[in-house]
């Protein structure tokens, strides 16, 4: 029997939603830094609140919730 998916509603804006296609494309936080002409520090501060926002403990896993709720 398959596990239930619980969906969620995370409340991403356009941007937290762009660095999370970006993460889940194999971007690194400098590649996403300098496509979106932001710095370092900002983009890391965006993973770290999406990870908190998803509750997740890694990029990894922030990106397999991502999947699951059908956002990437």
């Amino acid at each position: 029997m398959e596990a239930k998916t619980e969906y969620r509603n995370y409340s991403l804006s356009r941007k937290e939603l762009e660095i999370l296609r970006r993460i889940a494309s194999g971007q690194t936080s400098q590649q996403i830094a300098d496509a979106m002409c932001l710095s370092l520090p900002t983009i890391k501060w965006y993973r770290k609140q999406l990870r908190t926002k998803f509750g997740a403990d890694s990029t990894v896993h922030l990106v397999r919730l991502a999947v699951e709720q059908n956002l990437i």
